[in-house]
């Protein structure tokens, strides 16, 4: 399987920018989903942003015009960019990745999620 490590997250006051990294653990053939979601005690996870077969992405009302998520095949890490940072941004975040990759010559599907990564917004 592929394993996905995030990192990025951090303590940022408000007003803040901070770029969320999910780096896979191997070469990946090909994305069909990026998802990015956050979670904060007692609630459900949320998904903040999201792309599917490489289209337009789509973000959460509360995140539109300040979060973007990007890609870069040759790192195989994809990205969550987040600006002008809110208090209520203060969760965990997770991304979530759907695919294809090459093990023992054979294409394997795969969908991965990172380990979380703190986000905490605060003056």
């Amino acid at each position: 399987q592929v394993q996905l490590v995030e990192s990025g997250g951090g303590l940022v006051q408000p007003g803040g920018s901070l770029r969320l990294s999910c780096a896979a653990s191997t070469t990946i053939y090909s994305i069909n989903t990026i998802d990015w979601y956050r979670q904060t005690p007692g609630k459900q996870r949320e998904l903040v942003a999201s792309v599917r077969d490489g289209g337009v992405a789509n973000y959460a009302d509360s995140v539109k015009g300040r979060f973007t998520i990007s890609r870069d095949n040759a790192k195989n890490t994809v990205y969550l960019q987040m600006n002008s940072l809110k208090p209520e941004d203060t969760a965990v975040y997770y991304c979530n990745v759907v695919g294809t990759y090459y093990s023992w010559s054979a294409l394997r599907p795969f969908n991965s999620w990172g380990q979380g990564t703190q986000v905490t917004v605060s003056s």
